[in-house]
């Protein structure tokens, strides 16, 4: 093992020291930038440098039915004829972009747009009857309305002295969608996928001693998806600088063993007119930033020629990733010339093991685990689709605390940043493709998902399909699948593929998959396992049980389901059912549940106007937790649980019966009303305790027994009008990197401070410092109200307001929020 000298130390602690909390994007580039041997010389870093290319973009709208108004793009159809001239207006250095709004990315446009009665997907049927077009959340976006989907990015930046000698590419995470990239008059590509990252290179058109105008042109007349996707540059872009000769993008996979073996695959390239001899040397850090292995290998590289070195790199005393321990790795892989450094990338691994069994369910490490997880999209209030790494990492982090161990990316690859907080945060994840299809491009948008995301220890399963009902069952879709398996098993053949079926399980793709998934459709799954009775099944869609949160009482006319667990579409089953299930059959892997988060779109069950969001979620569109919360909290982690429903606040029903429900995983609990005993009822496993109470204002007080010991207690009570409001945040010191944000809490209470369950104030905010409200919102599936705005009103006692910090802007943030004339406030400080 190589000595731990000073400068070696110091750069594995710059390299790794952000491994432990939410790295923001900043943080990942200055991570990759780091070297081991000289952190202590900032002017000794690698050549290579990945710089944030978020910040001051103009956007304007353009327009998918008038050329003219979509400045000048394809007007006179010579789009093509001639490169480097006449594409668009704004490509011009001297076109005025003033009237343009400045933006920072990640941005989604869509989610600013006003709502319409029929949105994207579907032209619109009799609105009267009903509105199946629901699904992407009554947008006014797509062929319906071309003068809202096209949007125009733009973007004006200078080179440094030296670039004109590397080579310079621009990636992107994610950009919805039909995108063209447009430098200097140049259309450098075209990429259709709204969710696959891609990268381009842009060494040639490059104006070294000049300005570059980059644009992006991005069109949503169209949807992927049934669900609402946003729309523009909604996830981040990278200007990477490199050396002629270094690795390419995901050149680098690591594949390590519990017995602490680790292969590695590097891929090299050399861009240069000569050839090349170079030495690749792979440094291995755990998580404190101690050396573990060090691995060199020669390379001979001819001009304009890739080649991948195999090296072979051992782990002394290897320390397991797994849930509660989610230990990574990280290698840094260097490339030198003639003893100088020329590139440097770093690379974070896990050390595990992950098994299905079809008769004994899902093993990590060698441990037998229950999967216990949730579906998602890539949306939150206020921003859409346009979320940042803290509001990934704090969504993620908010389905642990209840005890949730599994997330599935519904139903695209995902953002980095979201399997990063899964990686550090120790979630497993299914990892899934957008599209069903063997066509070079489907193809090719399955291999980039898997190249970029198979050094995530994270990752239990490549999922290639969802609900695929015209092909998931015939010949025709065996031989699709077929063709998908080829392409993840050459580039990953240490993972098993599903497929989420929600019919035809045993049929159809079924010999292309290593694991079953199930959709619901639970009576299909004993037919299942006579037909493939070796192969392990996983409930890739579980439960889609409906509440709204805060109502009690089913309302069709206001579009409101109960929170009480007793709704749920035809096909599904409740929260309590469907884990009864799975829980009590070993050889089940286990579940994840339709919906972790509530989402725009797909409002079922009225599924009409004005219904923007969906009831699924656990946690409402804010993330909010919905009274199930708690009965999912209760089974699936060990801290004791004693949560009690509904709201006592029953005005005009003083004298009838209210189910009153309490959710726990005590021995047994006595419920008190107004200091009447109702009786105590024990608790079964997996399952919840109710009473029928008559309501007189007061209070409902819930006492949880562990044996004959009270070790918890519950409060309801009745609360007065709203009159004042409580501002919290999960944590009062902001990054000022442009890309941090603060997820503020607004709740309501009454004068002697106690929550008022039903308020509906309207709440106006305004900032004070350097940050800027992003978006508002309340879990409200029903509200009209702008998610980008500077006031909402309470749904339930509740409401939120996203405050993004501005970058190298350091200093105090105040938030004040006004209600009946009354000012309250939040300090926040940003560093």
């Amino acid at each position: 093992m190589p000595h731990l000298n000073r400068r070696r130390l110091l750069g594995a602690s710059v390299a790794m020291g952000l491994i432990g909390k939410a790295a923001s994007a900043a943080d990942r580039a200055a991570q990759d930038l780091a070297s081991p041997d000289r952190a202590d010389d900032a002017k000794a870093l690698a050549p290579r440098v990945r710089r944030l290319f978020d910040f001051d973009w103009r956007f304007h709208l353009g327009h998918a039915a008038d050329e003219n108004r979509d400045f000048g793009f394809g007007r006179d159809q010579k789009t093509f004829a001639k490169q480097g001239q006449g594409v668009a207006l704004p490509a011009a250095a001297d076109f005025d972009d003033s009237g343009w709004t400045q933006v920072d990315l990640p941005h989604d446009w869509a989610v600013g747009l006003p709502f319409a009665r029929n949105d994207f997907f579907t032209l619109p049927s009799n609105p009267e009857d009903g509105d199946p077009t629901a699904g992407h959340g009554y947008k006014a976006i797509g062929r319906r309305f071309p003068e809202n989907s096209i949007g125009w990015y733009r973007k004006v930046f200078t080179l440094e002295p030296g670039d004109d000698r590397r080579r310079l590419s621009l990636e992107f995470e994610g950009v919805f969608r039909d995108a063209y990239i447009i430098l200097n008059n140049y259309i450098l590509t075209r990429h259709e996928s709204g969710y696959t990252s891609f990268s381009v290179d842009i060494t040639d058109f490059v104006n070294a001693d000049g300005p570059n105008v980059l644009l992006v042109r991005a069109d949503a007349s169209l949807g992927e998806g049934w669900f609402y996707e946003g729309a523009g540059i909604y996830r981040h872009v990278w200007l990477v600088k490199t050396d002629p000769v270094h690795v390419p993008q995901w050149g680098v996979w690591a594949r390590g063993e519990v017995s602490g073996s680790v292969r590695l695959d590097i891929e090299t390239r050399n861009d240069a007119d000569a050839d090349a001899q170079i030495i690749v040397t792979s440094r291995l850090f755990d998580a404190a930033g101690h050396i573990a292995a060090e691995v060199a290998s020669p390379v001979s590289l001819a001009a304009h020629s890739q080649a991948t070195v195999t090296q072979a790199a051992q782990i002394a005393k290897p320390h397991l990733w797994s849930l509660d321990d989610p230990h990574l790795y990280t290698v840094r892989t260097e490339l030198s010339r003639d003893g100088q450094l020329i590139d440097a990338v770093v690379t974070r691994f896990g050390l595990r093991d992950m098994r299905f069994d079809a008769q004994k369910g899902f093993f990590l490490n060698g441990q037998w685990l229950k999967i216990r997880g949730t579906n998602n999209h890539q949306d939150h209030a206020g921003v859409g689709v346009a979320l940042t790494d803290t509001l990934h990492r704090w969504r993620v982090s908010q389905l642990k605390a209840m005890g949730a161990n599994a997330w599935r990316c519904s139903h695209n690859p995902p953002a980095p940043a979201l399997l990063d907080a899964c990686d550090e945060l120790g979630v497993l994840v299914i990892d899934e493709t957008r599209m069903m299809t063997s066509t070079p491009e489907g193809l090719d948008q399955l291999a980039a998902l898997i190249r970029r995301d198979r050094n995530h220890p994270s990752i239990m399963l490549w999922s290639i399909g969802n609900e695929e009902t015209a092909q998931q069952g015939t010949e025709r879709g065996l031989k699709i699948a077929q063709d998908m398996r080829r392409v993840v098993k050459t580039l990953d053949p240490t993972r098993p593929v599903t497929a989420a079926m929600n019919h035809h399980a045993g049929y159809g793709i079924t010999p292309a998959l290593d694991v079953m998934g199930f959709n619901y459709h639970e009576q299909d799954i004993e037919p299942f396992r006579k037909l493939y009775p070796d192969m392990p099944i996983i409930g890739t869609e579980t439960a889609s049980a409906v509440s709204t949160r805060g109502e009690y009482v089913r309302d069709d006319v206001k579009g409101y389901v109960r929170a009480y667990d007793l709704d749920a579409p035809s096909y599904a089953k409740t929260a309590e059912a469907w884990w009864s299930f799975y829980n009590a059959r070993p050889y089940l892997s286990g579940g994840l549940v339709w919906t972790g988060f509530d989402y725009r779109g797909e409002p079922t069950p009225f599924n009409r106007w004005p219904e923007i969001s969906s009831h699924f979620g656990i946690l409402d569109t804010c993330g909010f937790p919905k009274d199930i919360y708690w009965y999912y909290k209760s089974w699936w982690q060990d801290e004791p649980v004693l949560h009690v429903l509904p709201h006592w606040n029953w005005a005009g029903k003083e004298g009838q019966t209210i189910p009153v429900w309490v959710y726990t995983n005590l021995d047994s609990v006595e419920l008190f009303v107004n200091g009447k005993s109702l009786g105590r009822k024990p608790c079964a496993k997996d399952s919840h305790i109710a009473w029928d109470a008559v309501y007189q204002p007061g209070e409902i007080v819930a006492y949880g027994y562990r044996g004959d010991k009270v070790v918890q207690k519950a409060r309801r009570q009745t609360a007065g009008a709203a009159a004042r409001l409580s501002l919290s945040c999960d944590h009062d010191v902001l990054r000022a990197d442009g890309q941090d944000v603060a997820l503020i809490r607004v709740e309501a209470l009454d004068g002697k401070d106690i929550p008022a369950p039903t308020a509906s104030d309207l709440i106006r905010f305004a900032v004070n410092g350097p940050g800027d409200i992003v978006g508002v919102g309340n879990g409200d599936p029903t509200s009209l109200e702008a998610d980008k705005a500077s006031e909402r009103r309470l749904f339930n006692g509740l409401a939120q307001v996203i405050i993004r910090t501005r970058k190298d802007q350091a200093g105090e943030l105040r938030l004040a929020a006004s209600m009946k004339g009354q000012r309250f406030s939040l300090h926040l400080r940003c560093i």
